[in-house]
Formats: structure tokens, sequence, C-alpha cells
């Protein structure tokens, strides 16, 4: 997915762009850049893979090496960022969270110009920033190209660009599914993604920009370039999965919102007589535990840490490339703790369950360390649709999804044509569904938290949400 860091500041800016960006790095695991701005050496960049090395490790010597009063950072996914630009409206450098789904048709209209042209990146492709960048550029006024790309973008697009005068020019992407938050101290502004990553650094929460708003950052001030647009759509899956638990969005915490909606689930289980008997509750590290510890309090179970993460060197186990590759990551990154499982009855509570990469090795080690049962809650719905949004898995196709294949197996394609029915859990199908996959992963039991009660556990207005992979509606 990635994310980015920025700091204009009436001291160097170097140390907490570094640190500020690190606390990010659950967000990316490809390459990572800084570039900043210094008044004597104007811009500078530094560009690394870091896919087998951690950001602080392979950034750190540019606490020595580099300077300046303005910078900016990100973690990437994807393409090599940030870029240097020199354009018509000067120098600057760039970088971009989000994804373009219609990147092809964009280079398509973008090379249709006199002498257009692109470097091509690896496999020859073409690196997003640099489109984006291309596309501005055939406007006069670089806030006018800002929103000409904008407009024509099929996906989601948050910036931040740092201009050769040391300001820093903030984009968040017009339905608002990525947050952009700002923060201030007594000698200027940082901008990010996650708000704890500043707030660690001695800042405090300033203001969010709003869906397609523009502003313009100086050490002394922020100012509005173009107003925020009223429709919001911002990603739910943040609270669920995404977020680390002391981020805070639109004014809610997402750990908070993992316990209450842990404790819902575990209220419907017992509404429904679904609660099963059970020695303890147990979340998948990391974005489960929250949900289960809101679990175990409702149900009035005792929590255990059943099973811990590798932290120092395993990440995400979506983020590697091959699937292969991912399998393995998901099957090394859990050490289980053996005291804990052997003769228990379990109940584990996962952020969600996307392809199934880590169920079936989940569970192996489970009832071969002696488990009695496994039960498994999922705290999100049924995934239905893979996200054209925010590209937060791997997958590309909707057959790549657990609940698609379960469903042809049980139906054929026909049953593609009630996936919402599928995803209700008091339906016929919806029912077929939860016990084809708990057979097939060998679960005592599984459910999943409804759309409603997801939505609930977050107390926000349902329409200011995107919920597109769980029921394909923006």
């Amino acid at each position: 997915m990635g994310a980015f860091f920025g700091l204009v500041s009436a001291r160097d800016a170097i140390e907490d762009v570094f640190y500020g960006t690190d606390y990010l790095s659950h967000l990316g695991t490809h390459r990572a850049g800084i570039a900043c701005y210094d008044p004597e050496e104007g811009l500078q960049r530094e560009i690394h893979n870091i896919e087998n090395t951690p950001f602080r490790t392979r950034f750190e010597h540019v606490l020595e090496e580099i300077h300046g009063t303005s910078a900016i950072a990100c973690i990437s996914d994807r393409d090599p960022q940030p870029l240097l630009i020199h354009s018509s409206f000067g120098t600057y450098a760039i970088c971009f969270t989000g994804i373009l789904n219609n990147q092809d048709e964009l280079v398509e209209r973008y090379l249709r110009e006199p002498g257009a042209h692109f470097d091509a990146i690896s496999g020859g492709g073409i690196n997003s920033c640099e489109l984006i960048a291309a596309l501005m550029n055939m406007k006069e006024d670089m806030i006018d190209g800002i929103r000409f790309v904008q407009e024509i973008v099929d996906g989601t697009m948050s910036l931040l660009i740092l201009q050769a005068d040391g300001t820093i020019i903030a984009v968040r992407d017009l339905k608002g599914r990525i947050p952009v938050m700002i923060g201030r101290d007594e000698e200027g502004f940082a901008v990010c993604f996650e708000s704890f990553s500043y707030q660690k650094l001695g800042y405090r929460d300033y203001q969010e920009v709003g869906p397609g708003e523009i502003v313009k950052i100086t050490k002394d001030k922020v100012f509005q370039l173009v107003p925020p647009r009223k429709e919001e759509k911002i990603c739910a899956f943040l609270w669920a999965y995404y977020g680390y638990p002391a981020s805070v969005y639109n004014g809610i915490n997402v750990e908070a919102v993992r316990n209450r909606n842990g404790a819902l689930m575990a209220k419907q289980d017992k509404e429904r007589g679904l609660l099963p008997e059970l020695d303890s509750v147990v979340g998948v590290p990391d974005s489960g535990i929250g949900h289960a510890l809101g679990y175990a309090y409702e149900a009035g179970l005792p929590y255990a840490r059943a099973m811990v993460k590798y932290t120092p060197t395993w990440a995400r186990s979506f983020t590697p490339q091959f699937q292969r590759q991912r399998e393995k990551v998901a099957r090394m990154k859990l050490v289980p703790v053996h005291g804990l499982i052997k003769d228990k009855k379990l109940l584990f509570v996962d952020d969600s369950i996307v392809r199934g990469t880590q169920l079936q090795g989940t569970v192996g080690f489970l009832y071969r360390n002696g488990a009695k049962e496994v039960h498994m809650r999922s705290a999100t719905p049924p995934t239905m649709y893979v996200c054209r949004w925010l590209g937060f898995s791997r997958s590309h196709d909707d057959m790549e999804l657990l609940t698609r294949r379960t469903i042809v197996d049980l139906e054929g394609e026909e049953g593609l044509n009630y996936l919402d029915d599928y995803a209700d859990g008091e339906s016929e199908r919806g029912k077929a569904l939860r016990k084809q996959i708990a057979e097939h992963f060998h679960f005592s039991s599984l459910e999943y938290q409804s759309l409603k009660g997801l939505l609930d556990s977050i107390e926000l207005d349902p329409c200011r949400f995107c919920t597109y992979c769980w029921n394909g509606k923006e």
C-alpha cells in the first residue's frame, strides 16, 4: 500500500522525517526514499530497496550525510520514489500513495503529446510518480495540473510535493480513502498517513486534510489552496487491519474500534447460541489481537497468547511478490506457545480472511501442538471483491479470494450471482459458505463479523465508508 511523511521546519528536518517514516514501515516493503530541501544545497534525494533490509538500517546514514529544513519521504510497495522532477513549474520532489487502475490508458494519452516519453523502469513499466508529474505538466499551473490528474485517475491518489522553495504541497485523494494528517510543534508542521508517527516525535494534531483538499505547508502556516469535497469514502479496513493501534482517523482510535468490534462479535455469538465452550480466546498477531481482547472480555473468557509473531525479520505475509514466498512467510512468522495449546479448546480471532494463505498452516500447527478444538472468527465480513482503491492485497483477480473459490465449489459460477446472499451469515447460502470453509480448514466453527457490526464498531456515519471489498460498493 505505502505511506508518506513530510516536514517543514525552522530546524533541520531529516532526523524527524527519518524516524517518522520508520514508524510507517508496516505499510510497505519494496522501496523507500527521502527527498529534502536545503537553502544552500537545493533539493537532494535518496532511494533504496528495502525488501530484505529494514528502512531504519538502510537509511541510517542519511542522518549524517544530508540535511535540510524541509523533507518528504515514503515507504512504497511499488515504484521507487520520491522522484525529482524538472518541469515548467520548476524543480520539485514528488511521492504518491494509492493506485492508478487506468495507468496504461493514461500513459497512452500522454504519449500522444508531441515529444512525450518516459524513463522505463524494470520490466518496461512506467513509474506512477513520473506519470502523475507528466500529466500535471499538461496544464499551465501546478494546482490546475493536480486537479486535472485527480479527475482523470481511476483509483486513488494522495501526494506530497516538496518544492524548490522548501514548501510542501499535500494532496488527499478525491474520496478521502487514505487519511492525510497534519501535526505541528513550535518550529513547523509534519504531514503523514498515521498520526501516531508525528505524535511520538512531539507534534500535536493540527488538522486532517479533507477529501480532495490541497494545502500548502510552510514552517509557519498551512494554506488551503483547494477546499475539501463533501463526500468522503474512507476505507473501513483501516480500522480493522491496516491502521496502527495508536492511530486515529476521523477522531476514532484504531484499537478502540477493534476492542468494540470483538466485543460485538462475542455478543452476537451469545445471542445466536454460537459461543462454544472454550478454554481461551487468542488473537492472530498483530491486527487480530485488539479484536480478540474485546471478544474475550465480552465473552467472559481468558485471553491467551497461544501464538506469537517473530517480528525482527518477518514482515506482513501479503508483502512478498510471489505466492510461494507469501505462504512460506506466513508459516515462518507465527510461533506456537505449546503450553497454551495442548489439550485446549481455542477460539482465534483474525482481522480478516482474504486468500486463506495463512489459515492452512496456522490450523495445522495448532493441531500438531495438541489443540482439542480450533474455532475461528473473522473481524471483518467475507471478502468478496479485490480492492480497487488501495491495493491492500497482492490479489489481482477476484477468483484468488477464498470466498469466491468456495462459492464456485458449492454452486458453480452461477453462485457468483448471489454474493450478497453468501455474505449474510443468517442465509442458507451464508451458512453453507461458512460450513464449507470450516470443513476445508478443519475449524470446529467459523463465523464472520457482519458489515453492519463492523461499521457500528467504528461509530461513524456508514455513508462515509468505502466498503468495496465486502459488497462491491464504493
